[in-house]
């Protein structure tokens, strides 16, 4: 298979036999003028989130010419604003569905074999409040041992109140009878889906963010390819493809009525919101499960990269916004369900940060509330050849990949080919060390570490209290196609995600690696310190 963009490394992909990679390097300059050298494919994928990328790396690991087009950064939409977590779905075992269950828990075992450095286990605590919770908890979760059918993840038991104190110290002693434990996968989504797409590029395909889809060609009313826009060039790039799969998450139905303007709506989205608070409101690493909510979904208060995630809200939403941020009334719910089960609990004053992400779901019968949708995906094929894949969520990325190729290899008569993903190891795959979730560089951590040696000031500490360091900046530019302050402060380093004040202050020494990394000017910096400034203050509620 060819190779593009490496440089000696020392980290393979096992599970495809025969084939050594060489450290892979995300630049999006490569990329791009890939297509202009070759502007024909097998497989073009409009949206870069995780279906998008999934079916890409699907796609080349079958040996298809396969180009990714993103129209902003990678993971910029949904994606990169998930609960962070890669499971079964508690709550679908409650709706009895339970092949969508078995499902995701197969995928959740495929997940952690392939990409140990980003996904890792994590103990979940369902507290019991009323005399028989631990009863009818323990047998739900005792089913979902059992659908799990794997050994990876550790069952379920019950606990005493005083176990359940020793697991979760904050939690509210108020009538606590006990509780559930259980454990699930965990893992870091915006990482995850740039080593989707360094995977995809190592296995001989093209992805290329900031490159919006402006229209669908066509010849004899099929669809033969389209043409996007690079937002950095303003440059239009004509591309010719045996099939296109539309995986733009939220935006699938815009996307489908560049094909057809009277195209019926797929999609009922739903946004989920979520707060960031300091850990110790939790006082342990254990997270906790609240089956239950006035809203009929659960609720998550999780441990995640030294900060507490709470979450997520279920709320109908009329449009699809580029970047949702929760409601009022979504942080009062949110903050109100927390003061239930934490003594103390925290209030708007110690929000960190805040995140909301909108839901692809299916469309369901007229009426239907958001949180009865399923969140089982779908394949459409419309009269043009046009394959859309939607629904879902992150846990099933791999499996709606295959579904989507299989149908994209049959429309546009490509040779059939089974999917490979199961056994492919995403780039950088390394045992992390004691399930250390921050160690998402995996094979490349010392790479990374001999970039922040480059400069005596890059060795430095990001924000005071995080790890991430100022030439991780350097190494996301040059290696993982980083081109913006939000590009690394949101989705390479997290740090928006985790203290939005933090990311505000260090802006600034971001923006000037960036400058230099890139070649742009000190205007150029300055804007971005602003705009990015401005995105940091509307993450506090």
């Amino acid at each position: 298979m060819p190779r593009h963009g490496s440089f000696r490394g020392s980290c393979s992909f096992l599970g495809m036999s025969g084939y050594d990679l060489w450290m892979t390097t995300l630049k999006r300059s490569e990329n791009r003028d890939r297509i202009r050298d070759d502007a024909r494919f097998d497989v073009v994928v409009i949206g870069g989130g995780a279906t998008g990328l999934g079916s890409g790396v699907d796609a080349a690991a079958r040996g298809y010419r396969t180009l990714v087009l993103e129209a902003g950064d990678f993971a910029s939409g949904t994606s990169s604003k998930s609960t962070k977590l890669i499971h079964g779905g508690v709550r679908y075992l409650a709706q009895g569905n339970l092949r969508l269950v078995r499902e995701a828990l197969h995928e959740r075992a495929i997940l952690l074999g392939n990409a140990p450095h980003l996904v890792h286990r994590r103990s979940f605590l369902v507290p019991a409040y009323r005399f028989y919770d631990r009863t009818y908890y323990g047998l739900g979760l005792a089913a979902y041992d059992l659908l799990s059918g794997s050994g990876a993840f550790a069952r379920s038991q019950r606990l005493s109140a005083d176990e359940a104190l020793a697991r979760i110290p904050r939690l509210s002693k108020r009538g606590l009878r006990g509780g559930v434990l259980y454990e699930d996968g965990q893992f870091d989504d915006a990482r995850f889906a740039v080593a989707l797409a360094r995977t995809l590029v190592a296995l001989g395909g093209t992805a290329l963010n900031y490159a919006r889809v402006e229209a669908i060609e066509k010849r004899e009313g099929r669809v033969c390819g389209v043409s996007a826009q690079d937002l950095e060039t303003g440059e239009i790039l004509k591309v010719q493809a045996a099939a296109v799969v539309n995986a733009a998450g939220v935006q699938v139905d815009a996307v489908r009525r560049l094909d057809d303007a009277a195209a019926a709506q797929l999609l009922t989205p739903s946004q989920g919101a979520h707060l960031v608070f300091d850990t110790g409101y939790l006082g342990g690493e254990t997270a906790v499960l609240v089956p239950r909510t006035d809203d009929g979904r659960v609720l998550f208060a999780i441990p995640w990269l030294g900060r507490l995630v709470v979450g997520t809200t279920d709320t109908p939403v009329d449009r699809v916004s580029p970047d949702p941020r929760p409601f009022e009334e979504e942080v009062d719910f949110l903050i109100e369900h927390l003061a239930r089960y934490l003594d103390p609990a925290p209030g708007r004053e110690q929000v960190l940060s805040s995140f909301a992400g909108l839901r692809p779901l299916v469309s369901g019968r007229p009426g239907a509330g958001t949180s009865v949708l399923s969140r089982e995906h779908a394949v459409v094929v419309d009269r043009s050849g046009l394959v859309t894949i939607t629904g879902g969520k992150w846990t099933s990325y791999r499996r709606m990949a295959a579904d989507a190729i299989d149908k994209a290899a049959q429309v546009g008569g490509l040779s059939a080919r089974a999917s490979r993903t199961a056994e492919l190891k995403l780039d950088g795959w390394a045992l992390s060390r004691n399930g250390d979730l921050a160690n998402a560089f995996g094979a490349y951590a010392g790479a990374v570490d001999e970039v922040c040696r480059e400069r005596r000031e890059w060795g430095e500490p990001i924000a005071p209290g995080f790890a991430n360091r100022l030439g991780e900046a350097a190494w996301s530019a040059r290696h993982e196609g980083a081109r913006t302050v939000e590009d690394v402060l949101a989705r390479r380093m997290r740090l928006l995600f985790l203290d939005a004040r933090a990311a505000a202050g260090a802006a600034a020494a971001v923006a000037g690696v960036l400058r230099s990394e890139l070649g742009r000017d000190e205007e150029w910096e300055r804007a971005q310190v602003l705009e990015f400034q401005k995105l940091a203050a509307s993450r506090l509620p």
